[in-house]
Parts: structure tokens; C-alpha cells; sequence
């Protein structure tokens, strides 16, 4: 008897003490989960007071506060069901077909060129023609470079020694940098004229933000050929750009930051070229390393027929010579369009990935050896990381500065200095 009364008793006290149990238990999560919202509200607080103290301040929010205010209430964002955060969904990549258009290769022998270096600030540029408006030397972005004054249209042109205007000869590329300033809607614009030396109908490539537009005489005809080309896929044109113009007896062709934009195969050939500037709002234009060369490949499959020259040469004579590898002056910066001409290298190098190769810099005369010794040494370098960065093997390659100790051509002459200026592709 005594057993039963003291198991009930014992039972009633489990059931007593399980029941505060449970209430203390249910109490302290409902006091964790007061303390978790007090917690985050207050984070949410500071955060809010953070942002406004900082308008008040005439400072705007930083970049983290912006981009989770910008992700809460972009209609792309999602909301975490567990946590209560915002989240921001990637959006949906357009699908796109591939497109290869990087084949530009410049000319070897140069007509005309201008980096503005040793140009005084303020000046008009010593080695151009002005025909309309105004223009003068300034420094943009850590450039020289052309400035050209807000205004009505500004045009310049290249100011030769004897005055020729027909300098253009049947096969060229023509190139220069040019910077892009103006609101979405106000952009600057340039416009490339190339003319007849009579002063008949002309053909024009004009460059905006987002589109490039051009008039092209036909050869047979006369006729003006137009059309108009969307830059959206190739680059939003903040900052410094590139263009590149390539002739060859009746095709042109246009590239902007190194891809193609304009393909046209039968354009009337021209003889001068002017540049200019056209103003929709207030804003300002610069132009930069402007090079006029002779010299292209064949018209037509130019990656096949430069990679067949590769594969030859090494097959006859054990290196590959290129004038085509081209650098900022006086520095060891690759410029853009040097990256085609390498990776047609670079491919026939992993092609024959046993065989080693000695990568060769020269250099034409200009300038003393102490200079040009370690500047080829470091042009030869920068070739050598291109073509470890294209995937060949770097234990494979070595480079080699022999500045302008093995001429291959006269240095008297600009045609001789430019076969002078060269890179070595030599089997080891």
C-alpha cells in the first residue's frame, strides 16, 4: 500500500515538474526569439540611422548599404522564406552565337604617326593641318592628346612635308585612340573622312556611344553605300577606345576596341583622310596615337593564310619573322591589336608542343643602346607572358632583347627602320 501511494506521489511530481518544464521551455523561446527580432530591428535601425546621418552629412551611403537598398527593391529580387532577406536573382544571360571578328592586322611600313609626344601643352599640334574650328595639345586621363574645343564641328588632317593630298595608297590601316565623354543621350561623336584628292564625294565612318554609322562610295558606281551598326554587344564606350580602319585595294574594314563592326567589300578607293568632331552637347573630344601604315594580308580567310605563313616559315627556315607585334612608344605595353598576331603564334607553338623557341626583340636605331638593349629585352618578356597566358608552355619559350644590333634593313629610311622593328620566332 505504502508502494502505491508513494509511486503516485512520485508520478504527480514528474507530471508537475514536466509541465513548468515545458512552460519555462516554451517561455525561454519565446524570449530567444523577442531577443533575435530586438536584435535585428536594431540592426536595421543603426543601419537606417548610419545612411541618414551620412545624407545629412552631404555623403552618400557606401557601396555595401546602396547595393542592399538597390537589391531590395530591384523586381528582380527574391525573398529568403527562412530568413526574411532580400535576395538578388541573376539575370537571365542573352544567348549568343559566336562570333569571331578580331582579325585586324596593322600595317608594317608607316606613312604617318602621332603620339603628341614632346608636344607642348596648349599648342596646336605641330604635325597636323587645321581646316575648321579649333583645336590644341591637353592631357586627358593620363594621355596627350588632341583636344577638341566645344563648339561647332572641328576638323584636322594630317600636315605632310610636301603637302601631297594623295597619300593614301591601295592597301593601308589608319588607327588612333579616341575618348569618350557626354551624358547617354549627349555623347561626343567623331568622324572619319576619307576624300578624294579632287574634293569629289567622299566616304565616312561616324563612331557614337552606341552605334557606328558609314557612308562608303561604291567602285563601280559611285553610288553611296550606308549602313549602321549597333556598338551595344562590343563595349559600353566609357573612357579610352580604339579604332582601326583596314584597305585593301576594295575592301574596308572597321574595328572598334578590336572587334570588326563594319565589313564592306567593294569601296571606292580614296587618297586623304580628315578627323573630326561633331558637338550634340557641352562636352569635349580627344583623339590620341593616330597611325597611318602601308601594308595588309590577303583579302579574304586572313587567320588561314597568316597561320599558313607561320607553319611555312618555321617549316623552311626555322623561324617566324612579324612586323605586327606592336607596343606603346618607348614602353613594353602590347597594344591590342598585336593579341590576333600572337595567338596565330601561340597556336602553331602548341601544335608543336616538344619544340622549343627563342622569342626575339628588335628595334630600330632611334635612341641609344642603353635604352633600346633592356626595352627589347622587356618587349620580348611581354611576348613571352602572352603566349604563356594563350596556354603555351613557358618552359618551352625564352626571351631574348637584341635592340637594333642586327638590323635587316637600312636605318636611313623610315621603310628600313620599320622592317627593323621587328620580333623573332626562332626554333631551338
Amino acid at each position: 500500500m505504502m508502494k502505491k501511494i508513494l509511486s503516485t506521489i512520485v508520478l504527480l511530481l514528474l507530471v508537475a515538474v514536466s509541465g513548468n518544464a515545458q512552460g519555462f521551455l516554451r517561455g525561454l523561446g519565446q524570449r530567444v526569439a523577442d531577443k533575435g527580432k530586438e536584435k535585428v530591428e536594431s540592426k536595421v535601425d543603426r543601419t537606417v540611422d548610419d545612411a541618414a546621418d551620412r545624407v545629412l552629412d552631404g555623403k552618400k551611403a557606401d557601396k555595401k548599404t546602396r547595393r542592399t537598398v538597390e537589391a531590395s527593391d530591384d523586381e528582380n529580387s527574391e525573398v529568403d522564406a527562412t530568413s526574411g532577406a532580400s535576395q538578388q536573382t541573376k539575370p537571365k544571360k542573352k544567348a549568343q552565337g559566336e562570333n569571331v571578328k578580331s582579325d585586324f592586322v596593322p600595317g608594317s611600313v608607316v606613312i604617318f604617326e602621332d603620339d603628341l609626344k614632346g608636344e607642348q601643352m596648349g599648342e596646336f599640334p605641330s604635325k597636323w593641318d587645321l581646316l575648321s574650328n579649333n583645336a590644341e595639345v591637353a592631357r586627358m586621363d593620363g594621355r596627350m592628346a588632341i583636344k577638341f574645343e566645344h563648339g561647332s564641328n572641328t576638323e584636322i588632317t594630317p600636315l605632310l612635308e610636301d603637302g601631297n593630298r594623295k597619300y593614301l595608297p591601295e592597301v593601308y590601316t589608319l588607327e588612333f585612340d579616341f575618348f569618350v565623354t557626354g551624358e547617354e543621350d549627349h555623347t561626343s561623336a567623331y568622324r572619319l573622312s576619307l576624300k578624294p584628292e579632287d574634293d569629289g564625294d567622299e566616304s565616312w565612318v561616324f563612331i557614337g556611344r552606341d552605334n557606328i554609322t558609314w557612308g562608303v562610295q561604291h567602285p563601280l558606281n559611285g553610288t553611296l553605300v550606308e549602313g549602321n551598326t549597333s556598338l551595344e554587344n562590343i563595349n559600353e564606350l566609357e573612357g579610352w577606345n580604339h579604332f582601326a580602319l583596314s584597305f585593301n585595294k576594295r575592301a574596308l574594314k572597321v574595328y572598334v576596341n578590336n572587334r570588326r563592326v563594319i565589313n564592306i567589300p567593294n569601296a571606292k578607293a580614296m587618297d586623304w583622310f580628315i578627323i573630326a568632331t561633331e558637338f550634340w552637347e557641352d562636352h569635349i573630344d580627344y583623339i590620341t596615337n593616330v597611325r597611318l601604315a602601308k601594308g595588309a594580308v590577303a583579302l579574304y580567310d586572313r587567320n588561314a593564310q597568316t597561320m599558313t605563313a607561320v607553319e611555312k616559315a618555321m617549316a623552311e627556315t626555322g623561324k617566324f619573322v612579324t612586323n605586327n607585334i606592336l607596343f606603346e612608344t618607348g614602353k613594353a605595353d602590347l597594344k591590342d591589336e598585336s593579341m590576333a598576331e600572337i595567338a596565330k603564334v601561340a597556336e602553331y607553338m602548341k601544335k608543336n608542343p616538344s619544340v622549343r623557341f627563342e622569342v626575339q626583340g628588335h628595334t630600330d636605331n632611334q635612341g641609344s643602346d642603353a635604352i633600346n638593349d633592356p626595352l627589347s629585352q622587356k618587349r620580348a618578356e611581354a611576348i613571352v607572358k602572352a603566349l604563356v597566358d594563350m596556354g603555351v608552355d613557358g618552359w618551352n619559350l625564352r626571351a631574348v632583347g637584341k635592340g637594333s644590333h642586327e638590323p635587316v634593313a637600312d636605318n636611313k629610311t623610315d621603310e628600313g627602320r620599320a622592317k627593323n622593328r621587328r620580333v623573332e620566332f626562332i626554333k631551338k
